[in-house]
């Protein structure tokens, strides 16, 4: 057969074809396969769309569409085995066991019987997994070429899948029906600052105070056409107040979230964390990105990329359970957390590995509640089924991770931006670990990605609710 790398394809003649002659192909199945046949099908089947209901399903995990295997038959035939003038007339298969993420099937066609009358062939068609397991059988039979073609082959474009308003809505939804909360928005001085709280009120996520210069919150929304009209404002000298005031008004229950505007990182969170006034609870405080990215079949949490530059094992175990706490509050009853390093082995000389297996350990003695935990995982095992299996790496979290622990914040930082600017990541970033949720995001994100960040705050300060009352 061959190859599919070469420049032609031809055929093989019904002539050239012998009884017992096959063709063989062989593909690994990605997430982006299953959406795609999806979209050409119109199968939305949650089986294999919905990650939440699959788990839920016989088979525990997302699976690919079964006809997906038939369409590889389908194309040794009409490529490769007769090749080009191939006419499909039946096809009878069996499908035997689902095909999941990271399985690679191998595909064989065999000729079968040959008919002279009308140059048709019966083939026998055979597809089995990685493990030898078979997965679909049958046959096939085609009205065979009678003569001999060559073509170039034609090269395809890639196929990237994004509906990037579709994604945003899925996020924001997941707070639907709740009443809008109170938050504090801090300096909101710029356009994308204060379109943000604004573009999350119209949502019905929250009802923004604004904090900070009046002359300078107004000029911007005049400037941009951004109605604030209903909103309370604020009046502060600087950013440095309008930080101190906004957590105040977090403190004395007034607002029950924070909000990051046009200040600085650490201008904001010296105020959450002073002493005496600001916002610090017994846990540590960390932060989460929330990313949805269109290649991953879920959405994906990385934590810490803001917060702590460089974390000891002890901070690790509070940012790993802030996280999971998050998780439940999304809906996830076991989150799957994988602790990232460069390696997926022990190295004494890589501390990141060292902490990823100690905290793996205490999570088994109940030091970390809630999740499932392993690690190290390096980042391509982690987000990888096809990656973790070829490495032999037999873990329920690798290439399934609900939650990527990162060994510092440089890492952590490059590793959510990369999925935000390459990628195409829908990101929403929060604060954990205060006395209310904070939205930190950075002074370039859109307004789209702070109202997304509005909704998670919006869910947790209902859940905050409802466990004070309970």
């Amino acid at each position: 057969m061959e190859s599919s790398n070469q420049q032609y394809i031809q055929n093989r003649t019904f002539d050239e074809i012998q009884r017992g002659d096959f063709a063989q192909l062989m593909r690994t199945l990605r997430p982006e396969d299953i959406h795609l046949f999806a979209v050409m099908s119109g199968d939305v089947n949650p089986t294999h769309v919905d990650p939440e209901f699959a788990r839920s399903s016989q088979f525990r995990e997302v699976v690919g569409h079964s006809m997906w295997g038939s369409t590889l038959i389908s194309s040794v035939l009409g490529t490769e085995f007769p090749g080009p003038g191939t006419v499909y007339v039946s096809q009878n298969l069996n499908f035997w066991r689902p095909i999941t993420i990271g399985d690679t099937l191998t595909i064989t066609v065999t000729c079968r019987e040959k008919y002279e009358h009308n140059h048709h062939i019966v083939f026998d068609c055979l597809a089995v997994n990685q493990d030898g397991l078979k997965v679909i059988d049958g046959t096939a039979e085609v009205a065979a070429p009678t003569e001999k073609i060559r073509r170039p082959r034609v090269n395809l474009p890639d196929v990237t899948i994004s509906d990037r308003e579709l994604r945003y809505s899925h996020l924001l939804s997941i707070s639907a029906g709740l009443t809008p909360i109170p938050i504090a928005v801090a300096h909101p001085c710029d356009k994308e600052s204060l379109a943000g709280p604004v573009q999350a009120a119209a949502a019905g996520l929250v009802t923004p105070i604004l904090v900070g210069p009046e002359a300078k919150i107004r000029a911007v929304a005049e400037e941009f056409g951004l109605d604030i009209s209903r909103f309370e404002i604020v009046n502060t000298a600087h950013s440095h107040e309008s930080a101190a005031t906004a957590v105040a008004l977090c403190r004395s229950g007034k607002a029950e979230a924070l909000m990051k505007g046009s200040l600085h990182t650490d201008e904001l969170m010296g105020a959450v964390v002073a002493r005496e006034t600001g916002l610090r609870t017994g846990r540590r405080i960390s932060h989460v990105f929330l990313a949805d990215v269109p290649t991953y079949p879920h959405p994906l949490m990385i934590t810490d990329a803001a917060i702590t530059i460089e974390p000891t094992l002890e901070d690790k175990v509070d940012i790993i359970q802030n996280a999971i706490d998050l998780a439940h509050v999304l809906g996830q009853a076991e989150p799957k957390v994988a602790i990232l390093a460069a390696v997926e082995t022990v190295n004494p000389k890589m501390r990141s590995t060292i902490e990823a297996a100690a905290l793996c350990k205490m999570a088994d003695r109940g030091q970390i509640k809630g999740g499932l935990l392993d690690g190290p995982l390096a980042f391509d095992n982690a987000v990888s089924l096809v990656a973790a299996k070829t490495k032999g790496i037999r873990s329920a979290v690798a290439g399934n991770a609900d939650i990527l622990v990162v060994p510092d914040l440089e890492a952590g930082n490059m590793v959510a931006k990369q999925l935000e600017y390459l990628a195409d990541a829908l990101m929403a970033g929060v604060v954990l670990g205060a006395r209310v949720p904070i939205v930190l995001t950075s002074r370039a994100d859109t307004a789209e990605t702070r109202a997304a960040s509005c909704a998670v705050v919006q869910l947790m300060a209902h859940c905050k609710r409802e466990a004070t009352k309970a």
